[in-house]
């Protein structure tokens, strides 16, 4: 058997390796230690093991299950406004002269090229509670119609990152915005492989925009859309950049998700290695079962096939 492939491959391995299945394996060693200073990380002092304590401890909380709710929750509402958002823009793309689709690819990727904390403090600026652009908005409505509607007419001073609702309605936002250009251009990419013949012969046979998509391109984009779920659905769940800008910091328990928890967890005084750690590792668990949810779907797939 040649070896070359293998040989070839061995410096990426060894890239991978590094980068991440050490530092993954250090996490999940320290989940198994009392950890509650930087002496110990340093190797100074000893580690106290626990065993399974600090997952114990996790899970027997009930704020876990409250964060896990919120993580879960979120991270569908992500998926399936991303999913929708990207696909609408992927057709309007495949759909526009050569022209004005680079053009309008060009500005949609912008979103996808800006640093999510770049992004993220553009749209917390935009809902300042003093100056704003969703404050200004707001204030220019009629005071009738602005009280009528939502029982005030001066929205300065608002907080609009103080419902944990309206939070994660603004935090949504800013993640669809940073997600569903990659989406789109994906999506773009796999109709551009669809033979035109098939749209063009269910458009004889009486077939509108809507049958089409569900008859044609979404059958044969299956695949396309499966990777594409299980990347959103990973992204979203480990959200962490824009919730930290957004809410200032950790101090806004009723938001936490997954992400944050660990880090407060961890790094919040007085710290606690040890149970972050076992969080993060809990958050890989539920990563890797659905990656492995989703290889099992599609070899099942290949199978019928």
């Amino acid at each position: 058997m040649d070896r070359l492939p293998y040989l070839l491959l061995l410096p990426c391995l060894v890239v991978i390796g590094v980068l991440l299945l050490w530092p993954l394996g250090q996490v999940v060693a320290m989940s198994f230690y009392k950890l509650d200073s930087v002496r110990q990380l340093r190797g100074d002092r000893e580690w106290p093991w626990v065993g399974l304590g600090n997952y114990t401890q996790i899970l027997g909380d009930p704020f876990f299950r409250t964060v896990l709710r919120n993580t879960v929750l979120f991270a569908a509402a992500n998926v399936v406004l991303t999913m929708i958002l990207g696909t609408l823009v992927g057709l309007l793309l495949n759909r526009l002269g050569r022209r004005m689709a680079t053009f309008v690819a060009s500005c949609v990727m912008l979103a996808w090229a800006t640093p999510a904390l770049t992004g993220t403090i553009v749209w917390k600026w935009i809902f300042d509670d003093t100056s704003g652009l969703v404050t200004w908005l707001f204030n220019k409505l009629p005071d009738g119609l602005s009280t009528t509607l939502f029982g005030r007419s001066d929205w300065t001073g608002y907080g609009w990152f103080n419902s944990p609702l309206l939070f994660f309605a603004i935090l949504t936002l800013v993640v669809v915005w940073h997600s569903f250009p990659f989406i789109a251009v994906s999506v773009l990419a796999g109709l551009k492989s669809v033979p035109s013949e098939l749209h063009e012969a269910a458009r004889v046979d009486g077939a509108g925009p809507w049958k089409v998509f569900w008859k044609i391109t979404f059958p044969l984009l299956r695949p396309v859309f499966g990777i594409l779920i299980v990347l959103s659905t990973i992204w979203d769940f480990k959200v962490f950049t824009q919730q930290f800008v957004l809410a200032g910091g950790t101090q806004d328990r009723p938001t936490f998700m997954l992400s944050i928890y660990s880090y407060a967890e961890a790094f919040s005084p007085p710290p606690k290695y040890g149970v972050g750690s076992a969080i993060a590792v809990i958050l890989t668990l539920i990563l890797l079962v659905v990656t492995g949810l989703y290889v099992r779907m599609v070899l099942k797939q290949e199978e019928d096939a």
